[in-house]
């Protein structure tokens, strides 16, 4: 560690420490070389953007309507209930047991809600404590991209190198050879969004067929992220990774109860895996978070035991968001993917003109007053022609927010 005198620190900028006896002093020590490339969440970043020009909000995907009202109705319960201190580290027992039910009602995939379940903190710490578990420093893990922007962090924080993989607009699809040539490298684990964050891609049964034979031969996990299992279009069909012959031992399913029953801010996650891995992630977890919030995940039990009636309605919800806001794109005339899955639709701004689709998405919101996320934060690539909105608002928002996209061209000068 370098040390200077009090007069060479003079003008350097660098903070200032208690002087010893010599009055001499040291610089700071050098911060995680790993995290030195960080920015903030831009995603997160455009929500503050958007509450500071009065924008309607359509850059983090969270709903502006309430939950299920059993599952509020319950809440109120809890709060006069014996639930306000730490539940089991991994996982309230009627939880997991009927998160293990639901599972298996839905993949097919027998769960023991035991060995082969962790409640976390939401998914973003499942997917972090699944990478932890398996990873070690200098591993590779293979990333589609555009991807959702934790999956990269994730990747540097465990110490591994991102192989990143393309999937190609406007279908998203992935060429088989370029993948293989990726797990030729030997990754440690392929991470899978599915349906996909942030260009709204389904894998189909035969894609997954292909990353789970590679995974066979390669001798690699797969880590699965599949929160929008539920929000899906028709003809599309969701395919459990862990159900296909020969994976349920080599897959990580990362999942959340934050957007089937629009719960985002409970942050109530969960892995599932084998019975060692699951005893690894257990342990990361521990040290990670203790544990999920007690109240919540009791509350949150009513609503893993809905019907199928429950989940019917949640596609034709977000069947009816989706074409609401995809008519009126094409009104507008403005380009844009077609989801299959989730709730996000990609918007073509080449029109525009910008090389920096951050600066346009901020003069987006201060000016049409929409808020949006920059492609340019999912991709590997360069590629700045993409702003991504979502859809899941209340009718009355979305179509506040198409009105304001109807005088785009009026209020940003194309360069």
């Amino acid at each position: 560690m370098a040390i200077q005198k009090q007069e060479d620190l003079v003008n350097t900028g660098l903070p200032r420490f208690a002087r010893n006896d010599e009055c001499m002093e040291n610089t700071m020590p050098e911060l995680s070389n790993r995290t030195s490339t960080f920015t903030d969440s831009v995603i997160r970043r455009m929500t503050r953007i958007s509450n500071q020009y009065d924008a309607v909000n359509l850059s983090q995907g969270f709903p502006d309507f309430e939950p299920p009202r059993p599952i509020l109705d319950r809440l109120a319960q809890v709060t006069k209930e014996d639930f306000h201190q730490y539940s089991t580290t991994w996982g309230a027992q009627n939880f997991r047991e009927a998160l293990a039910a639901k599972i298996t009602h839905f993949s097919g995939i027998d769960v023991d809600p035991n060995s082969e379940l962790v409640v976390t903190c939401g998914s973003t710490e499942a997917m972090m404590a699944a990478m932890m578990s398996v990873t070690n420093p200098g591993d590779k893990v293979i990333v589609f991209s555009p991807f959702y922007e934790n999956y990269g962090a994730d990747t540097i924080l465990s110490g591994a190198e991102p192989i990143y993989v393309p999937l190609v607009p406007p279908e998203y699809n992935f060429d088989a050879a370029v993948l293989e040539d990726a797990f030729r490298q030997k990754p440690k684990a392929i991470i899978v969004c599915n349906p996909s964050n942030p260009c709204g891609k389904v894998f189909t049964r035969e894609e997954l067929t292909i990353i789970a034979d590679l995974a066979k031969k390669y001798d690699s996990f797969v880590i699965t992220d599949e929160v929008y299992e539920h929000i899906l279009y028709k003809p599309h069909v969701h395919t459990y990774m862990a159900s296909l012959p020969g994976m349920k031992d080599r897959t990580i399913t990362c999942n959340s109860l934050s957007k089937t029953y629009s719960i985002t801010g409970w942050r109530l996650g969960y892995t599932q895996a084998n019975p060692e891995v699951t005893e690894r992630i257990k342990k990361v977890h521990d040290f990670l978070t203790v544990g999920a919030a007690a109240p919540l995940q009791e509350a949150a039990v009513t609503g893993l035991r809905f019907g199928d009636e429950y989940y019917a309605d949640l596609q034709e919800k977000y069947t009816h968001k989706r074409n609401l806001f995809l008519q009126g794109l094409r009104d507008i005339g403005l380009p844009h993917t077609e989801p299959q899955g989730a709730y996000y639709i990609m918007i073509d701004i080449s029109e525009f003109g910008y090389e920096d689709d951050l600066e346009f998405a901020e003069i987006l919101a201060r000016d049409v007053g929409v808020g949006t996320v920059p492609g340019s934060s999912f991709f590997r690539e360069p590629e700045n022609r993409y702003v991504r909105i979502h859809f899941a608002k209340k009718d009355e928002t979305l179509n506040e927010a198409l009105n304001r996209l109807s005088t785009i061209r009026e209020k940003i000068s194309k360069r």
